[in-house]
């Protein structure tokens, strides 16, 4: 598309002033995104007097000044004007293309100060993402008075984010590495969840702009380390079957398919006779713990029913089943802990929510294969544990949950959703749905930025933000609908 030629800024009409905001240094700059010019429906540097819509959903007060941010959300572009100024004050946009982690330094987009004889200006208008590159962008606006400068917070238009679970799916996928193909640049595991939780919400939101994630981290990451996307941790192998299996309902791709009974057989390859049976943790060692196990119950489960005639998954997935529950890893509470001990006992460590989450959608992929309702009475009363055990202040909390978002504990909780939703949506009476419904409302209230970033605690207070926890409020939201 040939870019619309840049005009003149225009004096500055009235605005309301909304909150948000804080000084920054701007120096901890990154990407070099943001100084290339983008064109979408239009070009970079477009006047604001062509918008139809000003809407302005952050602004910061500096030394008496307002520097607000415009979106025209029809056209995806931004602004950012600064009021009750004086000649010589300084206003520009930021642009990220990783949630706001890194913007390009010195870029100033927009750059421009204050004429002589005024109190206010306005830059030009610049895009948010870059659709040429796959860029999901946001942009904040900054400026500087006598040497001082402040930012308001980041935030985009509502493209792709028309309701709170494309908002969310839509943050997300600034943690999504263009190069690697992975979230956050380099997770595992972790990147499986996030991108099961980006084919979910395409298939319950019905928006399907971020389905080329599927292809991109298959043919990206296919031959990566033991290859078909397995490892030597066999829950990591776990998950990215599962997501496979996901990808292959939402395209009917067979080599999805086929790279998730890879994972399954990997897994089965690491069965052995330590405690009774079981999936081994690792493939040095003999650990049998219960999310390795629950994810090959849910994997070999979910095989079966996509595979026409099977009767090896399903046998594998009764036999997993038959073990665990005789393992002694469900405990008197009805709770599961982390694994064994060396004697075969319950280890007693920690009831992380995955561990109870994961079984639920393994117990309804099965009583789907089966038909035995008692795989779903054996489902409802751990659920039913969990959903009380693990509320704090009334929404689900991970045990010893910190204000960080980095790392493996953050993805626990989507993990726990997404199989509570799967159970739920199975029993007829949906036992489930008014508590999923209230955790997303209390996250969605008290845990969200303006970028519609949360943080690790649902039911609000101090925390960082990062893809872990973007991913398992995007699972929560998701199963709430």
């Amino acid at each position: 598309m040939k870019c619309t030629k840049a005009l003149v800024a225009t004096l500055l009409v009235s605005m309301t002033t909304l909150s948000g905001g804080m000084a920054l240094d701007l120096s901890a700059a990154g990407s070099a995104d943001a100084a290339t010019a983008v064109c979408n429906k239009f070009c970079d540097a477009r006047d604001p007097g062509l918008s139809g819509q000003d809407r302005q959903p952050v602004t910061v007060t500096l030394q008496s000044r307002s520097i607000t941010l415009h979106f025209d959300d029809t056209d995806a572009m931004g602004w950012a004007s600064i009021t009750k100024g004086a000649a010589g004050d300084e206003v520009w946009l930021d642009r990220s293309m990783d949630g706001g982690r890194t913007w390009a330094s010195g870029s100033k987009l927009g750059d421009t100060s204050v004429p002589g004889g005024n109190t206010g200006w306005r830059t030009l208008m610049y895009n948010v993402d870059d659709w040429n590159t796959q860029g999901v962008g946001a942009l904040r606006a900054c400026g500087q008075v006598a040497g001082s400068i402040a930012c308001t917070g980041w935030a985009r238009t509502t493209w792709n984010a028309g309701d709170r679970r494309t908002a969310a799916a839509t943050a997300l996928m600034m943690s999504f590495d263009r190069t690697t193909k992975l979230f956050g640049g380099n997770g595992w595991w972790t990147s499986a969840n996030a991108l099961t939780a980006i084919i979910d919400n395409a298939r319950v939101s019905g928006m399907g702009s971020y389905k080329y994630t599927i292809a991109d981290t298959y043919d990206k990451n296919i031959n990566a380390q033991g290859g078909n996307f397995t490892n030597e941790y066999l829950d990591d192998t776990g998950w990215w079957g599962l997501a496979w299996v996901d990808a292959y309902d939402m395209t009917g791709d067979s080599r999805y398919l086929a790279t998730a009974r890879a994972d399954a057989d990997h897994m089965y390859a690491n069965w052995n006779s330590t405690c009774g049976g079981g999936v081994r943790w690792n493939t040095n060692g003999n650990y049998k713990n219960a999310i390795t196990n629950e994810l090959f119950l849910a994997l070999t489960s979910a095989l079966h029913n996509r595979i026409a005639g099977d009767t090896s998954y399903l046998n594998k997935a009764k036999d997993e089943w038959a073990w665990f529950q005789r393992s002694g890893m469900i405990n008197g509470d009805h709770m599961i802990n982390d694994g064994l001990a060396d004697s075969c006992a319950n280890n007693g460590q920690t009831a992380w929510t995955y561990n109870q989450g994961v079984v639920l959608g393994g117990l309804t992929e099965l009583y789907r294969a089966t038909g035995d309702a008692g795989l779903l009475d054996a489902a409802r009363t751990l659920a039913n544990a969990s959903t009380v055990r693990l509320q704090s202040a009334g929404v689900l909390r991970e045990p010893g949950e910190g204000d960080s978002c980095t790392g493996d504990g953050p993805t626990f909780k989507g993990a726990y959703v997404r199989g509570l939703g799967k159970l739920n949506n199975q029993l007829g009476d949906h036992p489930y749905a008014s508590t999923l419904s209230s955790w997303a409302n209390s996250a969605y209230t008290k845990d969200r930025n303006t970028l519609d970033q949360y943080g690790p605690h649902w039911a609000g207070g101090n925390g960082s933000s990062d893809y872990g926890c973007q991913a398992s409020v995007l699972d929560l939201l998701n199963a709430a609908g």
